[in-house]
């Protein structure tokens, strides 16, 4: 199972992390203060590398088998 994501896109925002994982903001922000899920912080905004997604989901992946 993969989420689409645009081979253009190197890092997301939060509401596109939102819309990939179908995760609320609160659980969102809860993985990344839980370094559960990578990111970065550019200025004020945060950003989610895709790789970092992408390693996420297949460690959760990796952890229900």
């Amino acid at each position: 199972m993969s989420v689409p994501l645009s081979t253009t896109t190197e890092a997301l925002t939060v509401p596109e992390v939102m819309r990939a994982l179908r995760l609320s903001r609160f659980k969102v922000y809860d993985l990344i203060r839980s370094r559960q899920l990578k990111s970065i912080k550019i200025g004020r905004c945060r950003r989610v590398p895709a790789d970092a997604l992408r390693t996420f989901i297949d460690h959760q992946l990796e952890e229900a088998a």
